[in-house]
């Protein structure tokens, strides 16, 4: 996975986010108190908040549309590229394959949320230094635990895109056309967040996969908020329970041609 130029192209560019955060700031002086995204006024206060920054801005588009790209290339690039059915004649069997391919895609969430965060720690900490972090709660933590918020802020990050990989997964079963399972994983994510700003359906919202996904900031209350943590693994869990199961009933049954 990690060997396709396509992939460590989409994790230069998330790390290429938080670089380019920090140097406007840095050579423009950064927006007014409250202005721009969440934390970007603080970003020269404390160059930590770069990262959280870029993970918080990456977090509506950039980040699904990588793990999209990821998962929606798993089953359907292999069948496009006609080496699904040379995989499937060793005695690994179909199930085995979907496994690896559904960790594959949660390790590369995890690579894609710590490279920003990694980039944007570094970054920050080069051109405005570590101090202590004002927390949302009120009152301070010192730069390293600051840094362990950051890390937190990944896991969290995460665990929300999880959900989405295993429904690329899923998408990706049902065609032998990796640029439409990964359309549609995508399409799918930002479909999720635009129903989620609409009032007249607020019934359905904490049932779509992105609704917490921006409470990653409360890693910077003190104390953590553990309750967004739990609420999330719960939701993120459900949708891969549900379609890992579908994306094993399809593939288990489907037919590979080439």
């Amino acid at each position: 996975m990690f060997a396709r130029r396509r992939h460590l192209a989409i994790l230069g560019v998330l790390a290429a986010v938080p670089v380019l955060i920090a140097l406007a700031v840095y050579f423009f002086d950064g927006p007014s108190s409250g202005d721009g995204p969440p934390f970007l006024d603080r970003v020269t206060d404390n160059g930590l908040f770069v990262g959280i920054t870029a993970l918080v801005i990456c977090v509506p588009l950039f980040l699904p549309l990588a793990v999209g790209v990821v998962a929606g290339d798993t089953i359907a690039g292999e069948a496009g590229q006609g080496t699904l059915r040379y995989l499937l004649l060793s005695p690994a069997g179909r199930t085995r394959l979907l496994a690896v391919k559904l960790a594959g895609v949660v390790v590369f969430c995890a690579v894609a949320t710590l490279t920003v965060v990694a980039a944007g720690s570094a970054v920050g900490l080069a051109l405005f230094g570590a101090q202590d972090v004002a927390v949302l709660s009120g009152g301070t933590i010192t730069p390293w635990e600051a840094g362990g918020r950051a890390l937190l802020a990944a896991g969290y990050v995460t665990v929300s895109l999880v959900g989405l990989g295993a429904i690329g997964l899923f998408v990706s079963t049902l065609t032998d056309v990796p640029v439409g399972a990964m359309a549609a994983t995508v399409t799918l994510a930002v479909v999720s967040q635009v129903v989620g700003q609409i009032p007249q359906v607020e019934a359905i919202h904490p049932w779509l996969p992105t609704y917490r996904w921006f409470d990653v900031a409360d890693v910077l209350r003190d104390p953590v908020a553990w309750e967004s943590f739990r609420l999330n693994a719960l939701l993120q869990a459900a949708y891969v329970a549900v379609f890992s199961a579908l994306a094993w009933a399809r593939f288990t049954t489907k037919d590979v041609l080439g």
